[in-house]
């Protein structure tokens, strides 16, 4: 029986089952047994174009893998230093030295994506905070459909200059396309201007509903934020903190912040004035999330992910080469065992 093809040349329809025998059958002559399209094309009976389809469909669908392994690549090594000094599973992604800092940080958020498709299913809840890392990521993402899960945001996003929404709204809801989930919005201020004002938020129902889902997150997705550097994070280039915040911040040995919650270089953070207006989920109620990926590049981020592996809220690093290196060279002895089931540290007041 004659079979048409994707491209619908043949004489009659093709069922879903023949197009993905095609699909494999294509892929498998092409990868595995080096074949050329035109081979591919006389033995499928088709046109070069239509095995050319066939196998960028067996990419998009995660039939087909490509990763590549340059030789003089460091990221294995580096990889295998950082789980074993942390405690945490590392994903180190080789990048040249020479790349750009948008280069870097495409190649790492296209790591997380592919990764974070793997990881996420139908019936579990994937926390995302938002900021810049998380938007490169979002726009990577490979289609998913899932059953019975939920996207759920985890700090507020509206601030003095505009109401933020429309800018997080965006972000969250770009996953919830690419799994098929629920979303579930969070429309706060990234902080309040008196935590008096959050305290009494947070016995609102509308906000309790959203806080519940956040703490039945099975993923939690986020990157770092950090104070100083060429390219300041979103959170301090955005009017989300005025002048006096961020003296404050400086005063008080702040270097990044975690889902909008401000850490020191040794992962404290409870005394952090600010943290009592900020929104997001603070270290202690971040790391009862089973899984909880960060997904960092940029030499101006390794203070606060180092503040944030001290901190215990990473279990899976996303990382460049470059990146990787410099945080094991600032990291200390102190920071050895600390990861998965470390808890999160409590900083010098209660």
């Amino acid at each position: 029986m004659q079979r048409g093809t994707v491209e619908g040349e043949g004489v009659g329809p093709v069922s879903g089952v023949e197009r993905e025998q095609d699909v494999l059958r294509a892929a498998s002559m092409y990868y595995l047994q080096d074949l050329k399209m035109e081979v591919i094309a006389r033995h499928l009976g088709t046109s070069r174009s239509t095995v050319s389809r066939l196998i960028k469909r067996a990419r998009e669908t995660g039939l087909v893998e490509i990763t590549l392994r340059p030789a003089s690549t460091r990221a294995p090594g580096l990889g295998r230093t950082i789980t074993a000094t942390f405690g945490i599973d590392a994903y180190v992604v080789p990048v040249p030295d020479s790349a750009g800092q948008v280069e870097r940080l495409d190649q790492v958020s296209m790591t997380a994506a592919r990764l974070l498709s793997s990881w996420f299913d139908s019936d579990m809840v994937l926390g995302v905070a938002w900021g810049t890392t998380l938007a490169t990521v979002s726009r990577f993402l490979v289609p998913k459909p899932t059953r019975g899960s939920a996207v759920v945001q985890l700090n507020g996003a509206a601030n003095m200059r505009t109401s933020g929404v429309e800018y997080a709204s965006d972000l969250i809801s770009s996953f919830g396309s690419a799994f098929g989930a629920a979303v579930h919005h969070f429309s706060v201020p990234a902080f309040f201007d008196f935590p008096a004002t959050k305290r009494a938020m947070w016995q609102e129902r509308s906000v309790l509903r959203v806080l519940d889902m956040q703490r039945r997150a099975d993923i939690a997705l986020f990157s770092v934020g950090a104070v100083a550097g060429a390219v300041p994070s979103h959170v301090y280039a955005a009017g989300y903190l005025d002048e006096q915040d961020v003296a404050t911040l400086h005063q008080e040995g702040v270097v990044g912040d975690v889902c909008t919650v401000f850490l020191r270089a040794d992962g404290s953070w409870r005394d952090v004035r600010l943290n009592a207006r900020a929104t997001g989920p603070t270290p202690e109620e971040l790391v009862r999330v089973p899984r909880r990926v960060c997904v960092v590049a940029g030499d101006n981020k390794v203070a606060p992910l180092l503040a944030a592996l001290r901190a215990g809220v990473v279990t899976d690093l996303v990382i460049d080469e470059l990146t990787a290196t410099r945080l094991l060279e600032h990291a200390q002895p102190r920071a050895a065992g600390r990861g998965r089931a470390a808890p999160a540290r409590t900083g010098t007041a209660g």
